[in-house]
């Protein structure tokens, strides 16, 4: 199969995790009073009911409140969602056996500086991936990371990750590729993004922004593929 076609597969498995997102939100099934555990299986029943799909790469992931300073490694106790909640949804919905990854914060009050770290996540997501594309032949995952951290700086906020992206691609791609740091945006991965894979194919780049305010007391989460 040709790279071409790779990525169009990926960014058709992302586009269904978009219309996923999205209904859960017109279905209002990410509402105070659920936990993040009820909000996690609504989703899941959705997808099922959308796509016929059970099956996810990745834990899923549903952080609200105090939860949502934590990254994906963590597994924080289960907590209700209140009314002014900041709640991020990240999810690795497979759809014929090409993965998806999605990462998506939902802003439930009005208080002005979690709707601005929803804005500033998403601004710095595209800010990244612009970084991304204008440089890629010479840029290792360790020089996205340190720019991931000055973005996050530059907005007001702290990165709350040890890592900021990873490979996606067929399911399961972790089992063909391993789980090397190589395969991360992550501060020790010296070497370059556009490397080809151990089987001399393009590797395909997840990005992930994990915003949290200076106090700790929430975070907000915005992930995508960054296509060239």
């Amino acid at each position: 199969m040709t790279n071409n076609l790779k990525l169009q597969r990926l960014i058709e498995a992302e586009n269904m995790a978009k219309l996923l997102f999205l209904e859960a939100a017109n279905k209002k099934l990410i509402i105070s009073g659920k936990t993040e555990r009820e909000v996690s299986d609504d989703i899941y029943s959705l997808a099922f009911k959308m796509f016929g799909i059970k099956k996810f790469w990745h834990k899923r992931v549903v952080r609200a409140g105090k939860n949502t300073i934590h990254p994906y490694e963590m597994n924080p106790p289960n907590l209700k969602i209140q009314m002014d909640d900041v709640v991020f949804l990240d999810f690795g919905p497979v759809f014929d056996k090409w993965e998806a990854d999605l990462g998506r914060t939902f802003i439930l009050g009005t208080d002005p500086n979690k709707l601005k770290l929803n804005l500033d996540i998403e601004t710095a997501w595209q800010d990244g991936c612009n970084f991304y594309r204008k440089n890629r032949d010479e840029l290792t995952g360790a020089d996205m990371f340190k720019y991931t951290q000055e973005l996050a700086s530059k907005f007001g906020w702290i990165f709350k990750n040890e890592h900021c992206g990873h490979l996606v691609g067929n399911f399961p791609h972790e089992k063909l590729l391993g789980d090397e740091l190589y395969n991360y945006l992550h501060p020790s991965n010296n070497n370059f993004l556009s490397n080809l894979d151990i089987n001399r194919d393009q590797r395909f780049w997840i990005y992930e922004i994990h915003f949290v305010e200076k106090n700790l007391n929430y975070g907000g989460f915005y992930e995508q593929l960054m296509v060239v």
